[in-house]
């Protein structure tokens, strides 16, 4: 246990022009209160739909992760439970986009989806257990694109690819033949 201290700050924003959407990237650093040391940092970047013409950042975006050009050096698969909405709530994200079919579908999704980081959680378990024996101090970072929801019940294939100490990382819905989660990268220690 610890007292953090989390600074959060927006680093850039990218504008991906009128109607097309804006990139934010933010900045979470965490620090033991006591002594000032650094316990992490987190990145984050969301998509801001429809929300473009402000005016951001006039150099490039940065360029996601690529995903090797060969097969998978492994594939895993994970069962997602119909109520694994309604369990990941208890994270604090409460959300009703995840659990009310009638919010969902004003938002446009068929039915309410799971939690992004429930996903992501997913991914960095594939790479935990695939190349780290489930020792998480072997990993330095995660990070991964969200492109496409899950829903409550469905299966992710996470495929992996390993390059030395870098895990490049791709999630699917097999049953929809839908990418969930893109240009992921693992670092290990």
């Amino acid at each position: 246990s610890a007292k953090l201290i989390a600074d959060s700050s927006v680093v850039e924003v990218y504008d991906k022009g009128e109607g097309k959407g804006a990139l934010i990237i933010r900045r979470t650093v965490l620090r033991n209160h006591g002594s000032d040391e650094l316990i992490a940092t987190l990145n984050r970047t969301i998509f801001a739909r429809g929300d473009g013409g402000c005016g951001g950042a006039t150099t490039p975006a940065p360029v996601p992760h690529p995903t090797p050009d060969r097969g998978p050096d492994k594939s895993l698969h994970y069962p997602t439970r119909l109520d694994q909405a309604a369990l990941y709530r208890l994270s604090g994200d409460r959300n009703p986009l995840h659990i009310d079919p009638e919010l969902a579908k004003s938002a446009g999704f068929e039915a309410p989806i799971l939690h992004g980081l429930c996903t992501y959680g997913i991914t960095c378990r594939a790479v935990l257990e695939a190349f780290c024996q489930f020792d998480a101090t072997r990993l330095a970072s995660h990070a991964a694109r969200f492109s496409s929801p899950v829903f409550p019940g469905e299966t992710l294939r996470v495929d992996l690819w390993r390059d030395g100490n870098i895990i490049s990382f791709q999630a699917s819905v097999p049953a929809r033949d839908s990418v969930v989660i893109k240009n992921g990268k693992s670092l290990l220690r």
